[in-house]
């Protein structure tokens, strides 16, 4: 009985989206991410992460060289956009974040769909 509960709360949690993230850092080789517990719970290699630009609960942004990287809440990279085309990153919010890219500001979605843009001043 105790197993089979068990496994049913860890399923509960990965349909209800795993962690939130309350915060995600750069300390040395790491990247450190931590739950609204304030609980440690990934450590990423600062390496393939890069410089973190941002976060929200469900989602981070980071660059690395030439590319800005989207990672989930669990610390899965899922999206690679080119830096060329999106810019220098300056907030995540929500479900989007914005980037400066020459004289345009764009809006992003967490899944790295450009839904606005408007001339910077």
């Amino acid at each position: 009985m105790f197993k089979f509960l068990n496994i049913a709360v860890i399923g509960l949690a990965l349909l209800a989206g795993g962690h939130k993230i309350s915060s995600v850092e750069n300390s040395g080789n790491w990247v450190y991410m931590y739950d609204d517990q304030g609980r440690r719970y990934k450590s990423l290699s600062a390496a393939s992460v890069g410089e973190v630009k941002g976060f929200s609960a469900d989602f981070f942004v980071s660059r690395n060289g030439n590319w800005i990287y989207l990672y989930d809440s669990e610390g899965r990279r899922y999206k690679s956009l080119s830096y060329s085309s999106v810019g220098d990153v300056s907030g995540v919010s929500g479900s989007t974040f914005t980037s400066r890219h020459g004289n345009w500001i764009y809006t992003w979605d967490r899944d790295g769909k450009r839904i606005h843009s408007r001339p910077a001043r």
